[in-house]
């Protein structure tokens, strides 16, 4: 079977000669393969019955915008869904299970919010007949045999409720029948099952309690929509990526909410890039793969931790399939409490104080290492994106001074990448890059180092203003890589990126600090990030919106200990693949580490 997949958003047909049909074999003796339906200036359609497969379109084409992949003939009929002609194709569902998490994972854009939609009733799966659009019946039949089968048709007959917290919540605001609403009135008018009264302190809402939808932060919205699902009544419930925007804190009170919702007899899907809080909130884990943009595959149920052990590993052993070349491991890390031991100390900067209004930070001083890596960690509103800025030189302190000079008496050269992107640039990648780093860009190291590793070659050539969020996000970070620098300072760089993308993009950022021997602080929510990047931690606390206290810089184990205390949870290693694990609130390893202090991992894996 092949799958031919052409980016209709990205296609310029009036800026480049038609290579797709020029170069194609089966054109050339004739046969109808590649063809312009819509004119000469619209992109164009592949017939896949007719395709070789030779995908030279692929690389003749100057914008990389087709992909052609070969697939097995017996996933034809598993197909579930496809968007159009030429349209990403999904195939198989996964089965909610009554009573249960059900965990779904896997790289952006392989179908996880397709899935989602589809079990929600909100888009109905037309098995691939993009032509002919198949009618219930023939749905039911498609899954007779199955548990989808009977959960079909319930919702033909409109017996399901179904309650789905949707992925994006930053258009809400935008919404003129919310936008001048308070809080609490959104909030009670949803109140359908009762449980609102249970959740207003749990969520972190009596701040906001008064507040109109407008004024919120994406962090404030993200918690009133996962909210506002948890507290209608509904018969399964959807949550899309639930902990984007929030910080750990935040993300173990959702991870805690949502199993209280199972614990009550409810079904529930949540889509998650953090694995921990997946690994705390699932029951079962279903994994996606394919190429995303133009395939997804959903895999077999799997128990949590064998689940994401199979997704880290690549390789899915009751289907025969490896995903992917290279297996992720945390093994060989250490949680000794022994100081950094890197090359020579680039800067050291003394104690800060930073005043808004209604706010203080106080920084307490440190040093740095070149090659170093420090993570930072903290509660939103605490402080973080003051001290980086402080460091980039854009905020003055009120009292100290933020570093000017490195030990050396040259002048300190930053590089920053901030929270929030701008994606207004009309110039193309590679042209916002080299504007960047320069020639260095050109470099095999870069190319290997970065490029290459954040997916971003066939990009090159795209207008940063066209960039989704995730691809935006990765194009950022190369370009605060690129610059000549002697820090990097990276304000949370794994905000809409998958977990692969997440960890490819740990890589490049810790190569890049070592071979050209830089120092980097990175802000991250993500524990199993920062675990896996950070050489040193620096740790917030205090009272968010009001006042924040920042650490010095502390050993890894000090500094997670020091911030998991505050957080009241404990962590343990999975002992095959070395991966940070929550320990269950009040488990018997749980109040083991609780009571010799030891929050953070013993030993090395």
């Amino acid at each position: 079977m092949r799958v031919a997949v052409i980016d209709r958003q990205r296609c310029r047909p009036k800026d480049c000669t038609h290579e797709c049909q020029r170069f194609c074999p089966r054109v050339r003796t004739g046969d109808d393969t590649v063809t312009f339906p819509d004119g000469p200036d619209k992109p164009p359609m592949i017939t896949e019955s007719l395709c070789s497969g030779e995908a030279i379109c692929v690389k003749k084409c100057p914008y990389h915008v087709i992909s052609i992949v070969n697939l097995p003939e017996e996933l034809e009929t598993d197909t579930s869904h496809r968007y159009g002609v030429n349209g990403f194709k999904l195939f198989r569902l996964p089965i909610p299970k009554e009573g249960k998490v059900l965990g779904l994972i896997g790289p952006n854009g392989v179908g996880k919010t397709t899935t989602v939609k589809i079990l929600a009733g909100e888009l109905q799966p037309n098995l691939g007949r993009v032509q002919s659009p198949p009618s219930w019946d023939d749905i039911i039949l498609q899954y007779r045999g199955s548990e989808l089968q009977p959960f079909f048709e319930k919702m033909r007959a409109g017996s399901i409720v179904a309650v789905h917290k949707p992925q994006n919540i930053t258009d809400l605001p935008k919404v003129k029948a919310l936008a001048e609403r308070p809080v609490s009135e959104l909030l009670e008018g949803a109140d359908s099952s009762g449980r609102l009264n249970g959740l207003k302190e749990d969520m972190s809402l009596i701040g906001i309690w008064d507040r109109p939808i407008k004024f919120l932060s994406g962090g404030e919205l993200q918690r009133v929509a996962i909210t506002a699902a948890i507290v209608r009544e509904g018969d399964i419930y959807f949550f899309d990526e639930p902990t984007a925007y929030l910080d750990v804190r935040e993300r173990l009170r959702v991870a805690r909410a949502i199993r209280h919702l199972s614990d009550g007899g409810k079904t529930v899907v949540v889509v998650e890039h953090d694995l921990s809080i997946l690994d705390y909130a699932s029951d079962l884990v279903c994994m996606f793969y394919g190429t995303p943009g133009v395939y997804g595959i959903v895999s077999h149920p799997h128990g949590t931790r064998v689940g994401i052990n199979i997704f880290l590993d690549g390789y899915i052993p009751d289907e025969n399939m490896r995903f992917r070349d290279t297996v992720i491991s945390f093994k060989g890390q250490t949680t000794e409490d022994v100081t950094w031991a890197g090359a020579d100390r680039l800067l050291e900067y003394g104690n800060m104080t930073k005043r808004f209004e209604g706010f203080e930070l106080h920084v307490t001083g440190g040093g740095v290492k070149k090659g170093q890596v420090i993570g930072i960690l903290g509660p939103n509103g605490i402080g973080k994106t003051t001290f980086v800025r402080m460091l980039a030189g854009q905020l003055e302190p009120d009292e100290g001074q933020a570093p000017k000079k490195t030990l050396l008496g040259t002048d300190l050269r930053v590089s920053y990448k901030p929270q929030y992107l701008s994606g207004d640039v009309n110039s193309p990648v590679r042209v916002f890059l080299r504007e960047a780093g320069g020639e260095f860009i050109e470099s095999a190291e870069f190319k290997t180092t970065v490029i290459k590793k954040l997916e971003l070659e066939f990009l090159l050539d795209h207008a940063v203003s066209e960039l989704s969020g995730g691809e935006l996000q990765r194009a950022a970070i190369a370009a605060c890589l690129a610059r000549d620098a002697d820090i990097y300072l990276l304000d949370e760089p794994s905000a809409f990126l998958d977990v692969e993308q997440r960890l490819a993009c740990s890589r490049a950022i810790r190569r890049m600090t070592q071979t050209r021997m830089r120092t980097s602080f990175v802000v991250e929510h993500s524990l199993l990030m920062a675990d896996y990047l950070s050489d040193n931690l620096v740790v917030f606390d205090g009272i968010p919106g009001k006042s924040g206290h920042a650490s010095s810089v502390m050993t890894l184990r000090a500094g997670m200990n020091s911030f998991l205390k505050q957080m009241g949870v404990t962590f343990r290693r999975d002992p095959q693949t070395g991966r940070p694990r929550v320990n269950k609130d009040g488990s018997q390893l749980d109040s083991q580490q609780k009571a010799i202090g030891e929050y953070y991992y013993i030993g090395k894996m």
